[in-house]
């Protein structure tokens, strides 16, 4: 299939060089001697229809251009008009060049072809009008004339016609490169963002992780030792009576041990990820969800059941990052009206649930990196965050489990292991 013209021709080429012929044949009418009055205005009257056909079919009309079949009829019209003067005058075979501009420029593939061999034929009738015919030697000669012009802009058009596919080539050629960059740059957008966001996580990994250190640190050797000296100076107050002169810097020095185990026990939980700074896990978590529904004015309802069960600060960090990170997934992607998050003592577990009644997505879209419905997650943050979930959770020998469909809503659901009985964070 041809391609649709996208440039028009140049204006002196369709515009001017046709006319400009026509008015050069009228010239040499006007010069001519010997022609009868009657003949010349039958072709002055023919030349006149000429340059009227090219006016009103194609000058005039530009929005006629791009269309085929008008262009067609007005190609070929004037093919008849053309043909009528060359069998008047063979002078007129110098009109030949305004149908080939036309035919060059107006048709599509392979009218252009068809247009340009009859073309080629009026052209080389007038140029064998002086071989005469009259044996076979003259007709061989006036065929061989016209064959050879046939022939010759047939091949012209071919070249031409080869050239067009070339450029069309080209430009799709272009048009995939172009549009393959814009891929490119769209992706390494993605990477550099999915690489901000792992370097924030990097960093908030850890930090988290010097924070725990400090505080295994801490309670480990400032505060173990600092119990030990007042138990220590108990043990020692209850086997001997302190001497008068001793009780002050006894007691002072109690004090000061005293002083300095609280000091220590508030560094431990100053250390402890924010806002499970001052709360336990279910206040926390109440906490985030109030803010979050302050910022996005629907409501969260938050349960907490069963008995509160020892857990480590990381265990309680990861719950409560997963909760955040569900919450923001709703805000994103869900589309909901109804949001929960349930969090579950068990006997040897808990377990923190965000549920939603969203658009949902299919979860085996995930795997492939794009959900195939619904609101969440899709395969940029939504994917990356609940990839950071999962590793969280089961690095400390949990588990994350996604449930949704579409348009069925979504469950999220973490459970970590708790401490022994007895034991403490």
């Amino acid at each position: 299939m041809s391609r649709k013209i996208s440039q028009q021709p140049p204006f002196l080429l369709v515009d001017v060089v046709p006319y400009a012929l026509l008015a050069l044949l009228v010239v040499i009418l006007l010069l001519v001697e010997g022609w009868a009055g009657g003949s010349l205005l039958i072709d002055l009257g023919l030349c006149g229809l000429a340059a009227g056909w090219m006016l009103g079919m194609f000058t005039l009309r530009p929005g006629w251009r791009d269309r085929p079949r008008i262009m067609g009829a007005f190609v070929a019209g004037l093919l008849v008009i053309i043909a009528v003067l060359v069998a008047r005058h063979p002078v007129f075979g110098l009109f030949t060049p305004a149908a080939y501009i036309y035919s060059f420029t107006v048709l599509r593939w392979p009218w252009r072809l068809l247009g340009v061999a009859a073309t080629a034929v009026l052209a080389g009738t007038a140029q064998a009008s002086g071989i005469p015919r009259t044996d076979a030697l003259g007709l061989t000669m006036h065929v061989t004339v016209v064959a050879f012009n046939i022939a010759m802009m047939c091949a012209c058009a071919w070249v031409l016609r080869m050239a067009e596919k070339e450029e069309e080539r080209r430009e799709q050629t272009l048009e995939e490169l172009s549009r393959t960059n814009r891929l490119l740059e769209a992706s390494l957008a993605e990477n550099a963002g999915l690489h901000a966001q792992l370097l924030a996580q990097a960093r908030e990994a850890g930090v988290l992780d010097e924070r725990q250190r400090m505080a295994r640190e801490i309670h480990d050797t400032l505060a173990q030792g600092l119990t030990g000296i007042i138990t220590q100076l108990q043990a020692a107050e209850q086997m001997h009576e302190v001497p008068v002169p001793w009780r002050r810097p006894f007691d002072a020095v109690k004090n000061l041990a005293r002083e300095s185990l609280a000091e220590a026990r508030r560094a431990v939980d100053a250390l402890r990820p924010e806002p499970l700074q001052t709360a336990r896990l279910s206040d926390a978590l109440a906490d985030v969800a109030g803010r979050w529904s302050k910022v996005h004015g629907l409501a969260v309802q938050v349960t907490t059941t069963g008995t509160a069960r020892p857990m480590t600060p990381e265990a309680e960090f990861a719950l409560l990052r997963t909760a955040q990170e569900a919450l923001a997934n709703v805000a994103r992607h869900a589309y909901a009206t109804r949001v929960g998050v349930t969090l579950s003592y068990l006997e040897h577990e808990v377990a923190l649930d965000v549920r939603d009644d969203g658009k949902g997505f299919d979860p085996a879209g995930l795997e492939a990196g794009t959900a195939t419905d619904g609101g969440s997650p899709p395969s940029r943050g939504g994917g990356f965050g609940l990839t950071i979930m999962r590793q969280r959770v089961e690095g400390l020998s949990g588990t994350l489990q996604i449930e949704s469909e579409p348009g069925a809503g979504t469950g999220i659901s973490a459970r970590i292991p708790t401490l022994p009985a007895g034991s403490h964070p």
